[in-house]
C-alpha cells in the first residue's frame, strides 16, 4: 500500500450502520410495494380484463393511485412532518405497486397483437391524460380544502 492509499483509508468516513442507512427505505418500500401489488392484483380478479376489451381495471388502478398520489404528496410536503419511512413505505411502495404502468404498456400490446390498434391508441392517450389529470386535480383540491380549513 502507497502512502496515498494509507492517507485516503484512515481519511476515508466510516460507513453508516445498516440500520441508519438504506436498509430500512429499501425494506419499507419491499412491504409497502407488496402490499400495493396485492390490492391491484385483488382488483384485476374482481374486474378481469375480457379479451379485446378496453382495460378498465388498470385504467381506473392508475388513475385512482394517480390522484392518492396527489393527496399523500400534498399532505406531506405541506402539512405533516412524516417519518423518514412514510414517503418510501406509501408513495413509492404501496401507490408504486398499486399502480401498474407495466401492465398498461402490456394491455395496449394486446389490444394491437388483437387487431384492435385504435383501442390500443384510446387506451394509450387516456390513461396518460387521465392519470395526469387526476395528479394535478387531487394535489390542487387537496391544497384547496387546506387553505380553506386553515381560513
Amino acid at each position: 500500500m502507497s502512502a496515498s492509499d494509507t492517507e485516503t483509508a484512515r481519511t476515508r468516513a466510516p460507513r453508516p450502520p445498516v440500520l441508519r442507512g438504506q436498509a430500512p427505505v429499501v425494506a419499507a418500500v419491499a412491504v409497502g410495494g407488496a402490499l400495493g401489488a396485492t390490492a391491484r392484483y385483488a382488483l384485476s380478479l374482481w374486474w378481469p380484463l375480457q379479451p379485446g376489451g378496453f382495460p378498465w381495471a388498470t385504467f381506473w388502478t392508475n388513475v385512482t393511485g394517480c390522484a392518492v398520489i396527489g393527496v399523500f404528496m400534498v399532505v406531506i410536503t405541506d402539512v405533516w412532518a412524516a417519518h423518514r419511512l412514510v414517503r418510501p413505505f406509501f408513495g413509492t411502495g404501496v401507490l408504486g405497486g398499486f399502480t401498474t404502468f407495466s401492465t398498461y404498456a402490456v394491455d395496449i400490446q394486446k389490444l394491437v397483437d388483437s387487431g384492435h390498434p385504435g383501442a390500443g391508441l384510446a387506451y394509450l392517450t387516456a390513461t396518460l391524460l387521465a392519470a395526469l389529470t387526476a395528479v394535478w386535480l387531487a394535489a390542487t383540491a387537496t391544497r384547496r380544502v387546506l387553505k380553506w380549513r386553515q381560513s
